[in-house]
């Protein structure tokens, strides 16, 4: 039987340690499926694993890509399957590991296929919300799409960008592909979630950014600075240095504001994944267990 194997949970938790512990055991590589590591220009402000670790697993979807590059979740179910089907080959069991949402379930569901927006269409687009902001992009949602205009999350200007972006380059509301039925995959499909209590998750996330600092995230991010309004560069921790630059906040209120960004953050993926009644949770301190879990479902399907 083929499995894969699937990592997962908020950021911070400690995906990343654990995912190479378990490549090794299983002997197989890590395919990442995190929407921000895959850039190879963003990787000290995604905490994406460094080189030398990648020297030791055998690494996908990470620092693949460029910021400059369209990318997308439906992209990545495209990829992400063939290349899983591909390694099956040689691998009968697979680790999937990383903290995006909507990465991981169009890899483990299946998402809507929508269709190719021309960059025309997406850059007028960004340059109306930049000129006059949210409101009258709501306002041409709900002309265009009310049933979608009454669910999206209208503070949310990238969903409501996307929504429009389906919107004009089709002449169809962009609910209408919005079928939402489970795809099936040719392999075994089973979940592990890490938990930690919250105080203790939101400690690593405080000194997870503190480390990102001190590993050149400023610098990182100043290299970036005229390539902001890129939509792969819309993202958190690099959105509050940019704002640094502009000289909205000082280096300290910006650090501050990454922090509590990212602990927003990791509280909706908690929700999200709490969702999911497939997903097995352990504490990544607790090794052994996940280890022994791991090694009961590969027994049971031989």
């Amino acid at each position: 039987m083929k499995i894969l194997f699937v990592l997962l949970g908020p950021t911070g938790v400690g995906k990343t340690a654990l995912s190479i512990h378990i490549a090794r055991h299983i002997g197989c590589p890590v395919i990442s499926a995190d929407s921000r590591q895959i850039y190879k220009e963003m990787t000290v402000g995604t905490a994406a694993p460094a080189e030398s670790l990648r020297a030791t697993v055998p690494h996908y979807f990470i620092a693949t890509h460029s910021v400059t590059d369209y990318y997308s979740a439906s992209l990545f179910e495209e990829e992400a399957l063939s290349l899983i089907i591909h390694l099956h080959k040689t691998h009968d069991h697979l680790l999937l590991c990383g903290g995006s949402m909507l990465y991981i379930d169009a890899v483990c569901k299946g998402i809507d296929e929508m269709p190719t927006v021309t960059q025309e269409i997406r850059d007028t687009l960004w340059k109306q919300y930049g000129e006059t902001g949210l409101e009258s992009l709501l306002e041409e949602l709900q002309k265009s799409d009310p049933d979608h205009y009454e669910t999206v999350d209208r503070k949310n200007h990238r969903r409501v960008i996307h929504a429009l972006e389906i919107c004009r380059m089709t002449g169809k509301p962009y609910s209408s592909f919005c079928i939402r039925k489970i795809k099936t995959r040719p392999f075994k499909i089973f979940k592990i979630g890490l938990t930690r209590d919250r105080p203790a998750l939101f400690d690593r996330i405080n000194s997870r950014v503190d480390e990102m600092i001190n590993n050149g995230f400023v610098e990182e991010a100043r290299h970036l600075y005229p390539m902001r309004r890129l939509n792969a560069l819309n993202t958190l921790g690099y959105k509050e240095l940019f704002a640094h630059f502009n000289h909205t906040y000082t280096l300290p209120e910006a650090v501050e504001k990454i922090k509590r960004s990212t602990r927003i953050y990791a509280r909706k993926q908690i929700s999200w994944f709490g969702r999911d009644p497939e997903i097995n949770w352990f504490n990544p301190d607790n090794k052994d267990d996940i280890i022994a879990y791991i090694d009961k479902v590969r027994c049971d399907s031989e």
